[in-house]
């Protein structure tokens, strides 16, 4: 059965093409995406391989000389086929990428972050300041944020779509029989019922306005869910295979949202299963971009372009580790003398023999190798460079780099962290501002809490994520007070809320 838009009323939406999007384009792009997030979590897989019992999802990078095994493009580490008379070499996985991810992600949202209201009126500052605070508490509070910024790093973008659930819908009902004022506490309490969804990658399959890349005309996401429900398989060879244990396996449904301005629908392993009219006049999706890429919906992810270096830095890892077990242990050749396979080489032994051109030959044993040291760091600095995140950001001190008691000095040393820390500030702060705008709109439309369009204007205020001097801070907190600037705001940026 295909998808029936008759609801959406646009002619533009074709159902073919939304058929498209499902079937083939959401294959292509979870192949891309998956990638992406397995060289990130380098995730750990059961399987009996050359005395091991995982294998690690960045061997897949890795060349067969040293795997033994032959992988697909299109299929998982688990699908791999042994490659013939060649034996599997010690395996080096030092996963470059998730630290340095997480380090960008705890750069821009280590500390809370802030909400300024820019209403012309006082009191409503205030209330819509409860109100977001409400919001994204009932979310997540601050691991929302860096869930957002992970998601974002890894695939380039992040969409968040705005749920509004039952208990505003059913005031929209309400509320136009009665003319009941809503109390800033009852407002507070249906705003923790607005759920703000994170959409992975993998399952958005946005329809863009074919003049604007910009624009979402439409918003298509297609998943798996397991449901809490067993398939049972009853079948005699069904019950030979299980080998004993239970043939059931849990449910796996296929859903389909589809969503507009206008209305929404949900199918459910290809039957529609729910659908509505929209009463906010407006998408409620906002697309974030990691760091923008003009041209493109999706932005720049911080993974894809380490890859490559990631690839070389295992593969040198691993060609080192396998030089290490062949020459770390030293061995001997006996020459002329009667069972020595027989007798280990240990202290305190004594060798007799009557053959006077008997001896004992040591070779073997590691050997410096200054050109592989220089190829490995070279790797390294080259992935520095392409992330921006050095290992200072980690605390990884090796050499001197000078008094940092200066927080110019320590600026200077983690320039291209912060500078890269600023570019994502802006595309993640102008996503939580429409975040912000599009929730107080809905809460006017609902008839909860009336905003107008300039009440509806947020600053987001980002703490510093380098250690701070409190007596500078204080010192700027009251030269900006003789400037003018109000006191509210430069109490939230010292970090007190009231």
């Amino acid at each position: 059965m295909g998808f029936d838009l008759t609801i959406f009323q646009d002619q533009q939406l074709q159902s073919d093409y939304i058929q498209w999007l499902v079937d083939e384009h959401s294959e292509d792009i979870n192949k891309h995406f998956a990638k992406l997030w397995e060289y990130y979590s380098n995730h750990m897989y059961e399987k009996n391989v050359a005395g091991r019992c995982y294998v690690q999802a960045q061997e897949c990078g890795l060349p067969p000389r040293i795997t033994a095994m032959q992988y697909s493009p299109n299929a998982g580490i688990l699908a791999s086929k042994a490659v013939q008379d060649v034996q599997r070499k010690e395996i080096v996985i030092e996963n470059d990428i998730a630290w340095r991810v997480n380090a960008a992600v705890d750069f821009l949202f280590s500390k809370p972050i802030s909400f300024v209201s820019k209403s012309p009126d006082s009191q409503k500052r205030a209330e819509i300041e409860k109100i977001l605070k409400a919001l994204f508490a009932a979310n997540g509070g601050v691991r929302f944020f860096q869930d957002m910024a992970v998601l974002g790093s890894v695939y380039g973008f992040v969409d968040c779509l705005i749920r509004p659930l039952a208990k505003i819908k059913e005031h929209i009902i309400s509320s136009s029989s009665t003319n009941s004022k809503t109390t800033i506490e009852n407002v507070l309490q249906l705003v923790k019922s607005i759920s703000l969804e994170l959409i992975e990658a993998p399952r958005a399959l946005p329809v863009l306005e074919e003049g604007d890349y910009k624009k979402i005309k439409c918003y298509v996401q297609h998943f798996n869910i397991s449901k809490n429900a067993l398939n049972h398989k009853n079948s005699f060879l069904a019950g030979i295979f299980s080998r004993g244990s239970s043939a059931a396996t849990r449910q796996i449904a296929a859903i389909t949202e589809i969503a507009s301005a206008s209305a929404w629908q949900r199918y459910e392993n290809n039957q529609l299963v729910a659908e509505g009219l929209s009463p906010w006049g407006f998408l409620p999706v906002v697309h974030i971009q990691n760091v923008a890429q003009p041209y493109y919906y999706e932005g720049i992810s911080d993974v894809e372009p380490l890859i490559p270096l990631q690839d070389e830095l295992n593969t040198r890892l691993s060609d080192r580790a396998s030089r290490i077990t062949f020459q770390s242990f030293k061995m001997y050749l006996g020459k002329g003398i009667e069972g020595f396979e027989d007798r280990p080489v240990s202290p305190g032994r004594m060798w007799c023999t009557d053959n006077l051109d008997a001896s004992i030959e040591e070779f073997g044993g590691d050997s410096h190798m200054p050109s592989e040291d220089a190829h490995i760091a070279e790797i390294r600095e080259a992935m520095d460079k392409a992330s921006q995140v050095t290992p200072v950001v980690a605390g990884v001190l090796k050499n001197k780099i000078g008094n940092l008691s200066s927080a110019v000095a320590l600026k200077m040393t983690l320039m291209g962290m912060l500078s890269k820390t600023e570019r994502k500030r802006f595309t993640y702060g102008e996503g939580l501002k429409n975040i912000c705008n599009m929730v107080l709109s809905i809460l006017d439309t609902a008839g909860i809490y009336q905003t107008q369009e300039s009440d509806r204007n947020v600053e987001i205020i980002f703490p510093s994520p380098l250690p701070e001097n409190t007596l500078e801070k204080l010192q700027e907190a009251e030269i900006k007070k003789k400037l003018g600037v109000p006191a509210e705001q430069i109490l939230r940026e010292l970090g007190y809320e009231n």
